[in-house]
């Protein structure tokens, strides 16, 4: 599975909504700013989480962003498939910037490509939204001063 920058910024914007997720709706605007994503680009990503029933959201002045789900119920590997459906992705991951592959069908490098996405997929698979809050929680914590030993 080819983690593409449209990939890095949907999975930046669920870990944004995840961190607001006890207050109202986010705004793309506050969640491009807080993630580093391009606006446009964040609201045709927002759009495809949102047909695939991942985020919803709210018009108006109060309106915004949400999950549909608890963070710890929406795994990396759900989000990155999820955009693999949107875009069709199809094919040898390896190759996917260099079009059609002129040993396709009889490449020797194929079973190792698929041994490594699986491995890969499964890491993916097992990392929560709420794991990476988490980490980020510990991160934040050991970087403060007061907890550095001097």
């Amino acid at each position: 599975m080819l983690v593409t920058q449209k990939k890095q910024y949907a999975l930046r914007a669920i870990f944004e909504l995840a961190r607001q997720q006890d207050e109202e709706p986010v705004k793309s605007s506050v969640i491009a700013k807080a993630q580093a994503i391009p606006l446009r680009f964040l609201e045709v990503i927002m759009g495809q989480l949102k047909r695939a029933g991942l985020v919803d959201s709210r018009r108006g002045f109060s309106g915004g962003y949400t999950l549909t789900r608890p963070p710890d119920r929406i795994r990396v590997g759900d989000i990155f498939q999820l955009l693999d459906q949107a875009d069709h992705a199809q094919g040898c991951m390896a190759c996917a910037s260099k079009g059609d592959c002129p040993f396709l069908g009889n490449c020797v490098f194929m079973e190792l490509w698929d041994q490594a996405q699986h491995a890969m997929d499964a890491v993916y698979d097992q990392a929560t939204i709420q794991d990476l809050i988490d980490q980020e929680k510990l991160k934040t914590a050991s970087n403060h001063p007061r907890d550095r030993v001097e």
